[in-house]
């Protein structure tokens, strides 16, 4: 081959030309495309509101109101949800916390670290790998394959998915190097700038930032008890390492002000819990499982009415706390006995989805500037509690079962009372009355049954734990019996009839969400046609964490 050397000295020549002017050009006029630095706290509170439900209406939240009808957290005031029926929707619905962790935390937590990173701000780069563990774990355990090794790979426009077991290792990868980054002091002022970006949730507090780290590496492998893997030994040493208290808990705040992505996704100014389900228009209700389960209907708390009741539920106009039955709507309810909305409308004389103009009817995580829990004290007593309890040391199962409902009062005391009536505040007398009834604490150790350990925690993650109870609903495989009953685990809890389940599920309970419609089914196909995400019943394929 012969090379002509004058044309490419002219080549050469034009190349640098070029090269020149683009620099002019570039200097002159930024690419609005191209990364531009910032000082990397500046990008925590999106990061944090994901976390929850960030101004576009993304994050655990949102999902919530799908999912919840699967665990009956909730039930649509309308019939025949698909949700209700445990099946989906050809679209993005119940499927945005795919987008929460790819895109609004996604490379915006990348940056974060990286940049972070380069500052020498150590406590501030483990804040992001934190929630990045918390994320990963979230995402897995919602859809069960992800994409994680191609994650955040611009120069691609295809992604493979990982297994779930994958996912695991790598959030506790990430927890590990979260907690030596925040066992170093940082530089540069890194201390300020984590204060300054995390206003949202723990305030720059590094050491309650650790807590919620092991509090992670706990969900990792407590979650895991069908496994033959499993080691309640390092559920019972993360929880010790995590939140204990409730000034510890995880929340994600709100400052609540005319600007509609700083208040509460749950809350009415943002209107989120009226005509939720997509398929079915209909709105949000408390459902029949948990009103009986808090008013001594359900046989595993016969009789006790639940003084938290007041806090979480709506009474109806006979002063009752009455529930929904998933999929056949309230409108076959008795009027008097439809639950009013959880903003507290009154449902008597039609379907009222309509929003109030204010919250001052409002409780619990319903209110505008209602923070939202995302791990908590109570949470991490029922993991120990459990672990113990499977353990076999059923004298520290019952210390933690008794302390992991005395810390969800301590939550709802501490940041909850607002709009409660004023006869119906919790004290301190209430919270000990209540742990001294024999029906719900047992006097002796060996009566201690699983069934009350998992309802207890069912009550105190309900509205906001919602991911973390259709975990436990998944292992429990949703009707599973207690060997040392014989009788279900989530006493009287009822999945659809076989003629109610959604028409695909081929009579099956689902197990976990499908891929974000929009990015995966239209431009990952193939990816997703591997994985088997193409067939009718997907979802209701089991996965790797709840399998033996």
């Amino acid at each position: 081959m012969k090379y002509n050397f004058k044309n490419l000295l002219v080549l050469s020549a034009l190349i640098v030309l070029v090269a020149s002017c683009s620099k002019k050009i570039d200097e002159a006029y930024k690419n609005p495309n191209y990364d531009v630095k910032v000082a990397p706290e500046t990008l925590m509170p999106q990061i944090v509101a994901s976390m929850a439900g960030n101004y576009g209406g993304h994050g655990p939240m949102h999902d919530i109101r799908y999912i919840g009808a699967y665990v009956q957290n909730f039930a649509f005031s309308g019939t025949q949800s698909n949700f209700d029926r445990m099946g989906h929707t050809n679209a993005d619905v119940a499927q945005s916390f795919w987008r929460s962790h790819y895109y609004d935390i996604g490379q915006n937590n990348v940056k974060l670290i990286d940049w972070a990173l380069e500052n020498k701000q150590w406590e501030l780069a483990g804040v992001g790998k934190a929630i990045f563990a918390w994320s990963w774990l979230t995402l897995t355990d919602y859809h069960g394959e992800v994409i994680l090794k191609d994650a955040f790979n611009t120069d691609l426009i295809t992604f493979k998915y990982d297994t779930q077991e994958e996912v695991y290792m790598h959030a506790r990868k990430l927890s590990f190097e979260a907690l030596d980054l925040l066992n170093k002091t940082g530089e540069n002022g890194s201390q300020a700038a984590l204060a300054t970006g995390d206003a949202f949730l723990y305030g720059g507090n590094v050491s309650k930032w650790k807590k919620f780290v092991y509090g992670v590496l706990a969900r990792t492998h407590h979650h895991l008890t069908n496994k033959s893997i499993y080691k309640a030994d390092s559920v019972l040493y993360y929880t010790n390492l995590a939140m204990k208290e409730t000034s510890d808990d995880a929340l994600v705040k709100f400052a609540a002000t005319s600007v509609s992505a700083t208040n509460n996704f749950f809350g009415p100014f943002r209107n989120n819990l009226a005509g939720a389900a997509v398929t079915n228009p209909t709105a949000i209700r408390q459902s029949a499982f948990i009103a009986d389960l808090m008013s001594g209907l359900n046989p595993a708390f016969s009789g006790v009415a639940d003084p938290r009741a007041i806090y979480l539920l709506r009474k109806n106009a006979a002063g009752t706390f009455k529930g929904v039955d998933i999929v056949k709507g309230q409108t076959v309810m008795t009027a008097n006995d439809r639950p009013e909305s959880f903003w507290g409308v009154a449902q008597t004389t039609s379907v009222n989805n309509t929003a109030p103009a204010t919250d001052a009817n409002c409780r619990f995580i319903f209110r505008n500037a209602a923070p939202f829990p995302v791990m908590t004290a109570s949470e991490m007593s029922f993991l120990r509690a459990e672990a113990a309890f499977r353990k076999g040391d059923k004298s520290a199962a019952l210390a933690a079962y008794k302390d992991g409902i005395a810390k969800h009062f301590d939550l709802l005391m501490t940041y909850y009372n607002t709009n409660v009536p004023t006869a119906d505040l919790l004290t301190t007398a209430s919270k000990n009355a209540f742990l001294a009834d024999t029906r719900v604490v047992p006097a002796n150790a060996a009566d201690l049954t699983l069934t009350q350990i998992m309802l207890q925690k069912y009550i105190a993650l309900w509205g906001h734990g919602t991911f973390e109870t259709w975990v436990d609903m998944r292992r429990y495989h949703y009707v599973d019996n207690d060997p040392a009953t014989g009788k279900q685990v989530y006493r009287d809890f009822t999945p659809p009839s076989s003629s109610d389940l959604y028409q695909d599920n081929n009579g099956k309970l689902v197990y976990r969400m499908r891929p974000r419609f929009n990015s995966e089914y239209v431009w990952n196909i193939n990816e997703v046609t591997r994985i088997g995400g193409t067939a009718v019943d997907y979802h209701t394929k089991e996965l790797w964490f709840s399998q033996k």
